[in-house]
């Protein structure tokens, strides 16, 4: 579902919850709405922001946790493709071949990364990427090495080679949402009984609705940025692919 209309259809609800608030201001009889009433509201509408404020919290740095993450995921695939070309490039023309494959690996993956990962052709490249590390690790596999210095070497390959296969295959586990949709339709609800009880005893002047307008736009946006860095590949909110783009433009020298 797109993150602009979840955010839309929060500021909604929780609009929502104050314009019913406001409503039953009107329907209610005086002695409902009186200061008692206000106290206990108060009181147990505190507890409820309470709760809300704590999940909203843990909720924006989980988010901020595993953006955070992808971007370092993507920093280490990058210095790995730099590091294994420089091992390709010390070994010596027996490893052209290789090299080649790294170098079509790497703009694979440099596209790949920035797809929607539901669509059909971007899981056939997937499987593609895929088969290419391997290709990549039997081609190192076959190299002759001719001295110690070539042995240590065609070792550290296969060792950048098999943590460049590793990366991939969490960036790829981790391109699902982790936020799970009753969690969020509960703190939403939650928010509406908050704004129900502001729209319950709030003023009836134009200073006043604009407040809980700002309020519930600022909560709707907070949701919006849990959503955006849930998805570090798609939307507003993008992991950077410079440090990619930087390995790619040094294997291509």
């Amino acid at each position: 579902m797109n993150d602009l209309f979840v955010t839309g259809l929060v500021s909604l609800v929780v609009m929502a919850g104050a314009l019913f608030g406001m409503f039953l201001n009107r329907v209610l009889p005086p002695e409902h709405i009186g200061e008692d009433t206000r106290s206990i509201v108060n009181v147990a509408v505190g507890v409820i922001a309470t709760l809300s404020a704590l999940v909203l919290g843990l909720m924006v740095a989980s988010a901020k946790a595993s953006f955070d993450q992808r971007s370092d995921e993507i920093k280490q695939s990058a210095a790995h493709v730099v590091l294994l070309d420089r091992a390709l490039q010390q070994y010596g023309p027996e490893a052209k071949d290789a090299r080649a494959q790294l170098y079509d690996l790497a703009k694979r993956k440099l596209i790949l990364n920035w797809i929607e990962t539901k669509d059909v052709a971007l899981l056939d490249g997937l499987h593609a990427e895929s088969s290419g590390i391997e290709k990549l690790q039997t081609t190192v596999r076959q190299l002759k090495p001719a001295d110690d210095a070539q042995k240590w070497l065609q070792l550290r390959m296969l060792t950048l080679a098999s943590e460049l296969e590793q990366s991939r295959w969490m960036l790829l586990e981790s391109s699902e949402s982790s936020i799970q949709r009753p969690f969020l339709v509960v703190l939403v609800l939650w928010l509406a009984v908050i704004f129900a009880s502001l729209g319950l005893f709030a003023p009836r002047n134009r200073t006043a609705v604009a407040v809980i307008v700002v309020c519930a736009l600022a909560v709707s946006t907070a949701i919006f940025l849990i959503l955006e860095m849930d998805q570090p590949f798609d939307g507003l909110l993008q992991v950077s692919d410079q440090p990619l783009r930087n390995a790619f433009r040094q294997i291509a020298k």
